[in-house]
């Protein structure tokens, strides 16, 4: 499928934050995980204040704990509970879905399990997948490097935070730019 842009829209755009849940990150390289939760949220930021829809999910939450604080403070409505790695096998994720935004922007955990099976999963459905290169981690580096290279060779295009966030902007002017330049810095 081609698209006549490669550039995430905050018009077409829709954002997935897939996973991010306590018991979950201490499993993770702390470094790393920390700039997750960190990226996570300025797109949640950018989301809110730009009207862009999103969905959060929380992978078998009774097992893994909810939503990292830092994050669920910054959501308006309750996480998509599943028990599926792909949030497309999901029933509830695919109802929230915005059936007339073409994009979906992807980040959280797993990036070779609930990441890579989603981006695939949706990509079959038709949507134009954005992934969030540094809003994703696995415990093992290997692991997410091998999931970019078979999510990129699928057809998913991987970005970074500040890609996103600027091209939902598209103008360096108005009180959003000024909101999300300090967010950056």
């Amino acid at each position: 499928m081609q698209y006549t842009t490669q550039k995430a829209s905050v018009t077409l755009s829709q954002l997935a934050i897939v996973d991010v849940q306590t018991k979950l990150t201490v499993v993770m390289p702390v470094g790393d995980m920390q700039v997750v939760i960190k990226n996570c949220g300025i797109l949640l930021q950018a989301a809110n204040l730009l009207n862009v829809a999103y969905i959060v999910t929380e992978q078998y939450p009774q097992g893994l704990g909810p939503t990292v604080p830092e994050l669920a403070t910054l959501i308006q409505q309750p996480p998509v509970e599943k028990i599926t790695f792909s949030c497309v096998a999901e029933p509830k994720f695919n109802r929230h879905l915005t059936r007339d935004h073409s994009q979906v922007v992807l980040a959280g955990m797993e990036a070779h399990i609930c990441i890579l099976q989603t981006a695939l999963d949706l990509l079959s459905t038709g949507k134009q997948v954005f992934v969030v290169e540094d809003a994703i981690i696995s415990r093992n580096p290997a692991n997410k490097a091998n999931a970019i290279e078979r999510m990129r060779s699928a057809g998913c295009v991987i970005t970074n935070t500040e890609s996103v966030v600027f091209e939902w902007l598209g103008v360096a002017s108005g009180d959003a730019f000024k909101a999300m330049s300090k967010l950056i810095r």
